[in-house]
Formats: structure tokens, C-alpha cells, sequence
């Protein structure tokens, strides 16, 4: 009996024992363990850049001692510094991108600055840029004045141009003034000036004037006008100073005519000259004979030709009257003494 339960406790142990080995032999097989995460490759750092910048003004002259500031994408400064004789700058080691380029100083005092402009820096490369300064404008005073009496006048428009263009218009304010700035492309430009209307009560200055101007220069332009010539209108409260003379009237017989003709024969003339009357009556003279009746000529001297003879008439037989009565005295005397 001590036999059979030994033999019952191995065979026992020897089926604990395969179903504990089984499980083990079975995990490993069907669950693989799982691998290490791979490291990235590392990229390689691009290429740095670099900017050239070349400074001359409108006329091809190189410009140095202009300002310049670099800055990067985020607004920070990258770079500054100063063109050199020779006008040119350089900005190196710069990593590629988009950058902001701003002048801060033209150098020159004949000369402005320019707007910013954006960069773009590549890999490996050089950016050149050509930047030109512009002149900078010319101040312009404009006066009007009377070309007599050198007095500043309002209201007078003109036009500033070179060649073809119009630049500038200007009026004259209450002040018999005006300013303005005119642009400049040389170190001396010439300009005409024209005016297009003129102040009230003045004729326009047709004729145009040049003048030049130099880059950030004040220049002054007048224009003369004169004054507007007009015939005076005639009031009509003023009469005429010199009253118009009197229309003749009729003679009546026996009496001189009052007319402008002058005197005419009386009546009595005629028979006086056969009587032994002791007076002849003499042609009056009529005084109301305007003074500049001698200037004038054709029907207006015939009344004074017939006065002329009356008077010699009159005259004529005085001179008979005298005689006769001498020759009466003569008789009357003798037939006494007799």
C-alpha cells in the first residue's frame, strides 16, 4: 500500500510540473517585446545671405554718408551703418528671410531720404540695391505788384512749370502773396511762370518770365501788372459851361436888328441927306455880337459886310450934310455983304 501511494505522489508532481512549464514556453512565442523609439536626423543650417546698398542722387553722383537701419522680420535691428565714399554699404552674415530697409539720414543737404522698402535675403547670395536720394524741393514766394506804384496786389494766379508741365499754381492772398514748394531735378533747373489771371481792375501780364531754382533753395517771382485804362462816363448833372447863342429875331422898320448880323441902315438916312438938318443919325452898333463871331466864316460873316457898309454909308452922307451946309453959310454971307 506504501508503494502505490508513492507512485501516485510522482505522477502527481509530474503533471504539476508540465503545466507550469507549458504557459511560460507559450507566452514567449506568441508576444514579441516591443522596439526602441529611432532618433531624427538632424537638418542641415541653410546658407547666411548679405545686402549691398549703392546710394547716388538724380543726377548719377555717388552719395556718401547716408544712414541706413536693417531691420529682421520681427522688427528688431540687424544691422546699421553709413555709405562710404563711394556710396555703397553692406550688411553680411545675414540669416535668409524678409527684411525692413529704412534711411534715416541722406547725408547731403541738398537731398531727401526714401521710403522704406522690404529685403529679401536668399541662401547664399548677395541682395544688391541702387538707391537714389531725390533733390529736395525749392521754396517759392510769389509777389504781385502795380507796376507803377510797386504796390502788392491780391487776387493774381499764375502757373510754375518746366517745359511742357505745370508744377505749381499759386494766387495772391490779401497780402499780395504766396508760397509753395517746387520740385527740383538738378542742381539748377529753370522754370517759366505764366500768370492766368489778374488782380481786379488790372490787365494781365501776358508775357512769361523764367527764372531757376536750386535744390532746397528759397526763390522769390513777381509778376507787374498795370492798371486798367477806362474813358470816364459823362455825368449827367453837369450842363455846359457856354450858353448857346441867341437865335436872331426880326428887325422891325427903323430900328437895328438885334440879331447876331450886327447893325443895318435906319430909315431917316435918306431923307436927312436932302434936308438942312444939323445931324445925320448915325447906324447903331449892336453890342450883343458874341466875341468869337470873328472866327467864324461862310453865312455868318455876310451880317458883318452888310453892318460895314451901312457904316460907310452913314459915314458918306455925314461928309454931303457938312458940305451943303458950308456952301449955305457961303451964300448968306455974301448977299449980306452985298
Amino acid at each position: 500500500m506504501h508503494a502505490r501511494l508513492v507512485r501516485s505522489a510522482v505522477a502527481a508532481i509530474s503533471v504539476a510540473g508540465t503545466l507550469a512549464w507549458a504557459p511560460a514556453a507559450s507566452a514567449l512565442s506568441s508576444e514579441p517585446s516591443p522596439s526602441a523609439p529611432v532618433a531624427p536626423a538632424e537638418t542641415p543650417a541653410q546658407k547666411a545671405g548679405s545686402v549691398e546698398i549703392t546710394k547716388k542722387d538724380p543726377e548719377g553722383q555717388t552719395l556718401p554718408g547716408a544712414s541706413f537701419l536693417l531691420l529682421d522680420s520681427a522688427g528688431q535691428e540687424a544691422g546699421s551703418g553709413k555709405t562710404d565714399a563711394q556710396g555703397r554699404l553692406a550688411f553680411p552674415d545675414l540669416e535668409p528671410g524678409i527684411y525692413r530697409l529704412k534711411e534715416t539720414d541722406s547725408g547731403s543737404p541738398l537731398h531727401g531720404v526714401v521710403a522704406d522698402q522690404d529685403v529679401i535675403i536668399t541662401p547664399g547670395a548677395t541682395t544688391r540695391l541702387t538707391i537714389t536720394d531725390p533733390f529736395k524741393a525749392a521754396t517759392v514766394l510769389l509777389q504781385a505788384k502795380d507796376d507803377k506804384t510797386g504796390q502788392l496786389l491780391p487776387g493774381a494766379t499764375v502757373n510754375i512749370g518746366t517745359g511742357t508741365s505745370t508744377l505749381l499754381t499759386l494766387t495772391t492772398g490779401p497780402k499780395g502773396t504766396a508760397s509753395g514748394e517746387l520740385p527740383v531735378s538738378s542742381r539748377k533747373t529753370e522754370f517759366w511762370v505764366k500768370e492766368i489771371k489778374a488782380p481786379a481792375g488790372y490787365d494781365l501780364y501776358k508775357p512769361s518770365k523764367t527764372f531757376s531754382a536750386s535744390p532746397g533753395a528759397p526763390v522769390t517771382v513777381t509778376v507787374t501788372n498795370a492798371k486798367k485804362i477806362t474813358d470816364p462816363k459823362p455825368d449827367p448833372s453837369e450842363k455846359p459851361t457856354q450858353n448857346p447863342a441867341p437865335a436872331p429875331s426880326p428887325s422891325s422898320p427903323g430900328k437895328p436888328s438885334s440879331g447876331t448880323g450886327g447893325a443895318t441902315l435906319p430909315a431917316e438916312v435918306g431923307s436927312t441927306l436932302d434936308s438942312d438938318s444939323s445931324s445925320v443919325a448915325a447906324a447903331p452898333v449892336d453890342d450883343s455880337t458874341p466875341t468869337d463871331a470873328l472866327a467864324r466864316t461862310g453865312a455868318d460873316a455876310t451880317p458883318w459886310l452888310i453892318g460895314g457898309a451901312a457904316v460907310l454909308i452913314a459915314g458918306g452922307g455925314g461928309s454931303l450934310l457938312l458940305a451943303r451946309r458950308s456952301r449955305a453959310s457961303t451964300r448968306t454971307d455974301g448977299s449980306t455983304d452985298s
